[in-house]
């Protein structure tokens, strides 16, 4: 018998692998990015301390679009190289979270290189 595969589980089971490869630090921290059919989630995390350092979505009021789509991506990506850079924050890991690289993931990674940090 054939069984329907769980999409959500198996995203989270690319993102463990990720994740046992990359770790953030003080030093260079983790850009880690979630996305939802409604909203586009991106956090810069320091995994040493467990701390949240600097977040954007699509919630914020900054963000004119309040979809998930490639224009929200980018309006998401800027935001955040713009709060990176006010905690002092110039290099970070990117974390694509399970996801592929392509579509709203890749626009949210070229925006933060274009506001400024590097990876």
């Amino acid at each position: 018998m054939v069984t329907k595969t769980n999409r959500k589980l198996e995203r989270v089971r690319r993102h463990k692998r990720v994740r046992r490869k990359i770790s953030g630090t003080a030093e260079c921290p983790r850009l880690c990015v979630f996305r939802s059919n409604t909203g586009i989630y991106v956090q810069i995390i320091d995994d040493e301390k467990q701390v949240t350092l600097a977040s954007a979505s699509t919630l914020d009021k900054e963000v004119n679009t309040k979809k998930a789509n490639k224009e929200a991506a980018k309006e998401v990506g800027l935001l955040i190289a713009k709060r990176a850079k006010a905690n002092n924050i110039t290099t970070v890991v990117f974390d694509r979270g399970g996801y592929v690289y392509h579509g709203v993931v890749k626009e949210v990674a070229e925006a933060a290189r274009e506001g400024g940090l590097q990876f």
